[in-house]
């Protein structure tokens, strides 16, 4: 079961920056909190991201592939993809491990 994160940024915005629910933008990204992606985008245009919240961070499944396939689709180093995302090289080494598989059938479909 997911968090309801539609529901938890909304009851804190209202309790704690009601002004910001009233700016449209606010509102349209607060319906489109689909996947950990998504959550971190609004996250970050909401608040000023601290060095603490990245050790909180979490990624669902279609993130992680997301990440990975423009990693190989563009030729970055995991350094390059490190840097970028603020994701651990470590982190990154072993999604790629955990996707190995479904990486290179998804880039040989990609392919035909």
């Amino acid at each position: 079961m997911r968090p309801n994160y539609k529901k938890i940024y909304h009851d804190m915005l209202r309790m704690e920056y009601p002004e910001k629910l009233k700016d449209p933008k606010i509102k349209e990204l607060l319906e489109k909190l689909n996947t950990s992606e998504d959550v971190l985008k609004f996250n970050e245009k909401l608040f000023k991201q601290s060095r603490e919240n990245q050790k909180l961070k979490t990624y669902d499944r279609q993130t992680m592939l997301k990440l990975l396939q423009y990693q190989k689709k563009h030729g970055h180093s995991t350094s390059y993809m490190s840097r970028k995302y603020k994701i651990s090289r470590t982190t990154l080494s072993k999604w790629k491990l955990m996707f190995e598989e479904e990486l290179e059938d998804t880039m040989k479909s990609a392919g035909k």
